[in-house]
C-alpha cells in the first residue's frame, strides 16, 4: 500500500470537515456577539431612567451644597436644570424617543435637605404600553420602579 505516510511526505492543509466544523463554530459565536450588543427599547429606558436618577441625586446634592433652588423641568426636546449653571448638566435623552410625563410638572430638588415626595414617569415611543417610575420621599434618593 501506498500512502501519503509511506512515502515519507506528511499530510498538509485542512479537510473540508474540520473548516465547516471550524466555520460553525465561528459563526455560531459571532451570532452570540451581536445578540449579547443588541440594545432594545426596553433597556434604552432602563439606562435613561437611572441615567435621569443620577442626574436628579446629583443636581440635590449641588442644590444643597450651594444653597440654591433647583428645580428640574421636562421640555419637548429633553429636559433642563433651572438654578444650575447653563451647560453644567446635560439636557438631553440618550434615545431620542424618550419622553417624560411628570405628575406635577416639575421636580423642586432642594436646597431644603427635606424635599416633598416626588415623582416622574419615562416612556420611549419605541416600547408602547412600557414605562417606568423615578420616585423620591423626600429622604432618599430617586429610586426606579416598574410601572404598575
Amino acid at each position: 500500500m501506498n500512502t501519503l505516510a509511506t512515502a515519507g511526505r506528511l499530510p498538509r492543509g485542512f479537510t473540508l470537515i474540520e473548516l465547516l466544523i471550524v466555520i460553525s463554530i465561528m459563526a455560531l459565536a459571532s451570532a452570540g456577539v451581536s445578540m449579547a450588543l443588541r440594545d432594545n427599547s426596553q433597556t434604552q429606558l432602563e439606562r435613561e431612567a437611572q441615567r435621569l436618577a443620577a442626574l436628579l441625586d446629583t443636581a440635590r446634592a449641588r442644590s444643597r451644597a450651594s444653597g440654591v433652588a433647583v428645580q428640574w423641568v421636562p421640555t419637548p426636546q429633553g429636559f433642563t436644570f433651572t438654578g444650575l449653571p447653563e451647560g453644567s448638566m446635560p439636557q438631553q435623552w440618550l434615545s431620542p424617543g424618550t419622553q417624560a410625563l411628570p405628575t406635577q410638572g416639575r421636580l423642586n430638588l432642594g436646597p431644603e435637605p427635606v424635599i416633598g415626595p416626588q415623582q416622574v414617569t419615562l416612556v420611549n415611543s419605541e416600547a408602547p404600553g412600557r414605562s417606568l417610575r423615578l420616585a423620591t420621599d423626600g429622604l432618599r434618593p430617586f429610586t426606579v420602579s416598574s410601572e404598575p
